[in-house]
């Protein structure tokens, strides 16, 4: 079979900046998309070369606000991803819109051009939160902007929520919940607020209007649990569809598989290369249309690093990981990684799913310094079979998970089956 190709597409353009992206984005700015457009169109027709060898079967559209771009841009960059020759007839096609910015219209238009999935932006069911962080739409748009997908003929929408916002409560974020799920959208993606400096959004940083870290992990799990009695399964930390409509796209990031970005701030990894453009708009366009340098970051990945990211990549998804592919892919030792997952079993966060071990929803909430351990004992291996190694490997700060969050969790999640998946072994 011949390889398989993810397609990025990056549009920076939004009508108003939210008080908490971090993503490279230009507020306003409309009398730039022109240019923007030229130089995507030149970007993807030269790279038609270096996407040849392989079939696309994915094309995501993010942001910024693509539906603030127009369907008519969007519907042009996608002919020409469709004038390389490579794009397989069925295809998943995502473009991310936000309420106040798609109409019916521009949905059909979308929808007839190859465009087969939504992801709109809903973040909350409460309008006054929504406000706060600086989103333009209400709940009612949200609405309106899912039965008008369905009128288009979308049957692949995804709503994105977020968990942990100014003043949220739990029962507000309950009520969230329900009117998402009353929307019947085939993927719910939904991440914990995360405050970055440089953000509007920063100094509210230690305000007491944030929830505290455990009042959103009991939201997490308010969340797991729900979507999981309303039939969407998790299959990454934060996303969750009904079985069949996971996101292909974003798959392929947590798989290891092939994608090519374009645009400012997107990435890329072709085999064992990695590269990402820079995020400035100027710059970007002077790099396409005039050769000058917009590389950002570019490396290739040697093996020991692959089997890293295999294992953070891996672990983030309940696919998880197993011995016999690791091993397989990078001829390394498995051992002392499966002695960890072995403790994180009795601990509650982790289960052992045939031969592969995946995270449980507990292990997910702090599954940043689980695989920090996993990394050490996979470290830890290697210095084992070259001692001069051990030395530098020795001073390398130790992860280490704080007693009292681990007491914690064990009073209170794990006599839980739902959080802990023990009911699935007790269906075996």
């Amino acid at each position: 079979m011949e390889p398989r190709l993810g397609i990025y597409i990056h549009i920076p353009f939004c009508a108003s900046k939210c008080g908490y992206c971090d993503f490279y984005s230009c507020a306003g700015a409309a009398d730039r998309m022109a240019d923007y457009q030229h130089a995507l169109l030149e970007h993807i027709e030269e790279s038609a070369g270096r996407i040849a060898p392989a079939y696309i079967d994915t094309v995501y559209f993010g942001g910024g606000t693509p539906s603030f771009y127009g369907a008519a841009r969007l519907i042009e960059l996608l002919d020409a991803v469709k004038a390389t020759g490579r794009l397989l007839k069925r295809a998943e096609v995502t473009v991310e819109v936000n309420p106040d910015s798609v109409r019916l219209h521009d949905l059909r238009a979308l929808h007839k051009a190859g465009f087969n999935r939504l992801s709109i932006g809903m973040q909350s069911a409460n309008n006054d939160i929504l406000k706060m962080i600086g989103r333009r739409h209400s709940f009612r748009q949200v609405e309106m902007a899912v039965q008008n997908a369905r009128t288009a003929g979308f049957d692949n929408i995804s709503l994105d929520l977020i968990y942990g916002l100014p003043s949220q409560t739990r029962s507000d974020w309950a009520d969230t919940l329900a009117k998402a799920l009353a929307l019947r959208p085939e993927h719910i993606s939904s991440y914990g607020l995360k405050l970055e400096e440089g953000t509007p959004m920063y100094a509210l940083k230690d305000s007491p209007l944030i929830p505290s870290d455990d009042e959103q992990a009991d939201m997490y799990l308010c969340m797991v649990e729900e979507l999981r009695r309303y039939g969407y399964e998790q299959y990454e930390i934060s996303n969750f569809s009904i079985p069949g409509y996971e996101s292909r796209h974003n798959l392929k990031y947590w798989q290891l598989d092939d994608y090519m970005g374009f645009g400012p701030g997107a990435h890329s990894c072709i085999g064992r290369t990695r590269y990402s453009y820079v995020r400035d708009l100027d710059r970007y366009l002077a790099g396409v249309l005039h050769g000058e340098d917009m590389i950002d970051e570019y490396e290739t990945v040697g093996d020991f690093e692959r089997a890293a990211e295999y294992l953070m990549l891996g672990m983030r998804t309940v696919h998880g990981v197993s011995r016999a592919e690791y091993e397989r892919l990078y001829r390394s030792d498995f051992s002392g990684i499966a002695q960890q997952l072995e403790a994180f079993i009795r601990s509650g966060w982790a289960v052992a799913d045939g031969e592969r071990w995946h995270f449980t929803p507990a292990g997910f909430l702090i599954s940043n310094v689980l695989i920090g351990k996993l990394l050490e004992a996979q470290t830890d291996r290697k210095a084992e079979h070259n001692p001069w190694m051990k030395p530098q490997i020795e001073k390398q700060p130790r992860a280490k998970l704080p007693p009292s969050e681990a007491e914690a969790f064990r009073n209170t999640y794990l006599n839980n089956p739902i959080l802990t998946g023990k009911d699935r072994d007790s269906s075996k």
